[in-house]
Formats: C-alpha cells, structure tokens, sequence
C-alpha cells in the first residue's frame, strides 16, 4: 500500500524535520494510528510534496515526520477540464470525488438553464465550499499531490468564453435530432487545454448548445446508453486520459 498523503500549507526546502499538527495531525495520529518508522507524504496540493517517515508520535494531534528533498510535480498536459452542471442532492460531490480518483485537472460548476439545483446567496457558498473540501479529500485518498482547482460557478456566457479559449471544446450531448460524433473518435490535442461540458439531467438547452457552438464547441457522445450528469463527466474524463497518453 502506498504512503497516506497529507496536506500542509507550505513545505520547507530541502530535508528537514517538521511537525504535522491541527487537523491533519489529528487524523494521522487519532484516525490513521501512524507510528514510529511507518512512511507519509505531505504536499500543498500544488504540485509540491515530499516523502517523509514518522519520527514520534505525540499526544492526540502532532506528528513528527523527518523529510527528504521536495520534489515539484510537473504540471499534465494536455490539461483536462470538466464544466460541470449542477446536480441535485449530494450527486454534485459524488461528481468532483470521482472526477477527482479519476485525474481531472480542473472542475466549473455550471448554472444551467435546465438545472434544479441553483446556487445562490450563502447557500451557494457553502455548496462550492463542499465542492471545493470534497476535492481536497479525495485527491489525498486518491494519493495525487496536485489536487483539481474547483472554480467559482460560471454563468453560460462565462463557458462560452472558458470554451473559446481551449484547444479542444467539447459539449456530451445525446439527442437524436442533434447530430453528435463519437468522443473516442476525436481528433485531440497533444497539448494545451482541454475543455469538457456536461449538462444537467434535463439537457443542455438549444440556446445553449448555439452559443457554445459559436464559442468553438461541437457536440459530443460517449456511447449508445446516456449517463446521468454526476457520472458523465468522469467517464469523459477517463476516455480522455486514455486516449491523450496520460494513462499510459
């Protein structure tokens, strides 16, 4: 099994000792029971991490850890982002913790025309900081130390311009009187940046699909049987890693 990952704030340069403490201390020495000997990684979810093995364990919080030398994590390429459209409930962070395992490398919650789900006021905030906290945590259990940035929610026009500017724009769209082509069949880039749409369950609507069209974004399908929103975007993910050479 490999080393569980931990999240600091900073990391100090070179080999050195350093004490993690707070919340993360807390779960490493209460939760995961580390001890003397057993093997860590602490990273700023940035991209910058460092492999370390527990000194001592003291109290109910802090653990000593020895570091070896920080090592920056180049940044992937081509870099994949996924807009995603507000699910109901609790379908939104089952969205981003997958997408997350997956390796996506950037989210945008996305107020659709058609979306139940409308963020607003505090409530809005708290749902993004959820979004947001569920990255973190899933992109430590899933042992990645650059964890996907979780942007602020984009309006329409704001998509239409995150698609513009993209190497490859893309929109997951099934409909019969809307002609679509095969993901796994698209031309994609080698590099620069890759961007994914996916609606909500009701659809994204013509309006919608023509202003994204006009930004550069053509209409696509991932196979016979439709996905709901919270699983789309993950199996677009994957496909993407795959066929990019991110996987290999």
């Amino acid at each position: 099994m490999t080393a569980p990952v931990f999240v600091v704030d900073a990391l100090p340069g070179g080999r050195s000792e350093f004490v993690l403490d707070g919340p993360e201390g807390r779960h490493a020495v209460s939760v995961k029971r580390l001890r003397t000997g057993e093997a860590v990684v602490l990273t700023d979810g940035a991209g910058r991490w460092a492999e370390g093995e527990v000194v001592a364990a003291e109290g109910k919080d802090r653990l000593v850890v020895s570091l070896k030398d920080v090592v920056e994590e180049p940044v992937e390429s081509p870099r994949i982002t996924v807009v995603q459209a507000l699910p109901k409930g609790d379908r939104g962070e089952l969205a981003v913790e997958t997408m997350t395992e997956t390796g996506v490398d950037a989210i945008v919650p996305w107020a659709a025309s058609r979306c139940i789900t409308q963020w607003k006021g505090e409530r809005g905030l708290k749902a993004l900081a959820k979004w947001r906290a569920t990255a973190r945590e899933a992109g430590k259990q899933s042992r990645r130390v650059r964890f996907p940035e979780v942007a602020d929610a984009a309006t329409t026009r704001q998509v239409g311009e995150l698609l513009a500017g993209a190497d490859f724009a893309a929109v997951l769209h099934e409909d019969r009187d809307y002609g679509s082509e095969p993901l796994a069949a698209a031309h994609l880039p080698a590099e620069g940046e890759i961007v994914l749409v996916v609606g909500p369950e009701g659809g994204v609507s013509p309006e919608e699909l023509a202003l994204f069209e006009e930004a550069g974004a053509k209409a696509y399908r991932l196979g016979r049987s439709v996905l709901r929103t919270s699983t789309a975007g993950t199996a677009a993910t994957a496909l993407l890693l795959g066929r990019t050479g991110r996987w290999s």
